[in-house]
């Protein structure tokens, strides 16, 4: 299309995954062509669902008859040749496009991102990393492994560390980030085995900058840089952390409802609220990066909305500019 209309990037999305299809993605898509002249999309899904994005410039829609459903087993996706996630990595490889974003199955697109971009050179299993805010205003951490492995050995958690090091030193600009290990207490002895082996592990590895053991309740505090654990517990926690930011905010609300004196009480708290939902609005921070591929895959939540769908793009935009894949392999 005319050298894509003077763009200089290339996204793919996967217009048709996510609990809420393509409500979500063709407002985030049309959002996103506002802030950035320097983005051209390949918007695959269903044509008919896509037509209000026909005739726009910077935009390609490719077509696609299939949704794979969210419990999808990974396996079987692979085998769904005209499923939307399918067609935008046939198209992210194709038109050598420098991002993809989806909201659908994550199994579906880890095991999609092993076998069709492929693993990076070295890199035994890839992991899930994603930013969540902290208390400290636009200081985030970011936690290795969120899902992309329910099960993991000490040696893959130690690569974990390494590479979301490696990643957390590019996108935030921190020479050298402090990396903990989520635990059930802060003494060496503590965990299981595979915890236990991991912390000797990061402990003796000089290239990592190893501060010890974490419980669940600290990293929202900004201590943390780098947080690993195993694809199992990661998940757990993404989604602990998630479900009691938003029943905190709701109590908050519900709270000043109640009668006249807190209503009024609010409009004298209202600036301090705003801020304090502004710094912990984990929608800001998007969503996870398949860290270990030869390729920037980004899992948006599955629960998006339009703002979350948009910051995934951001982050998208943002590592994309930052040549990210290139600078990790570089690192490694």
């Amino acid at each position: 299309k005319a050298f894509l209309q003077g763009a200089s990037m290339k996204f793919v999305i996967d217009m048709m995954g996510g609990d809420h299809g393509v409500e979500t993605t063709i407002g985030a898509v049309k959002e996103f062509l506002k802030l950035h002249d320097d983005v051209y999309f390949y918007c695959v899904g269903n044509v008919e669902c896509l037509s209000p994005l026909e005739g726009l410039d910077r935009v390609t829609i490719v077509p696609s008859t299939e949704v794979l459903k969210m419990d999808v087993d990974p396996m079987e996706a692979m085998h769904k040749k005209d499923s939307s996630l399918n067609i935008a990595m046939e198209t992210y490889l194709k038109e050598n496009c420098d991002c993809l974003v989806s909201a659908g199955s994550t199994g579906a697109l880890v095991s999609e991102g092993v076998f069709k971009i492929k693993r990076m050179a070295g890199i035994k299993r890839p992991c899930l990393v994603s930013p969540f805010p902290t208390v400290i205003k636009g200081k985030n951490f970011v936690c290795a492994d969120l899902g992309a492995n329910t099960e993991n050995t000490s040696e893959n958690l130690l690569q974990f560390a390494k590479i979301t090091s490696i990643f957390y030193r590019i996108a935030y600009n921190c020479e050298n980030p402090k990396v903990y290990l989520l635990n059930n207490g802060t003494e060496e002895e503590k965990g299981n085995n595979l915890m236990k082996e991991t912390y000797q592990l990061l402990k003796n590895d000089p290239s990592i900058n190893f501060k010890g053991n974490m419980e669940a309740r600290e990293p929202l505090n900004g201590e943390c840089d780098v947080l690993i654990t195993d694809g199992f517990t990661g998940n757990i926690f993404l989604k602990s952390t998630e479900g009691a930011c938003k029943v905190m905010s709701n109590l908050i609300k519900r709270s000043f409802k109640t009668n006249f004196m807190t209503k009024i009480g609010y409009l004298f708290a209202k600036k301090g609220f705003k801020d304090m939902s502004e710094t912990m609005d984990y929608k800001s921070t998007g969503g996870a990066m398949l860290l270990g591929v030869n390729g920037l895959l980004i899992k948006a939540h599955g629960s998006s909305d339009v703002r979350t769908f948009v910051s995934s793009l951001k982050i998208g935009y943002r590592l994309s500019k930052n040549d990210i894949i290139n600078k990790i392999k570089e690192n490694l």
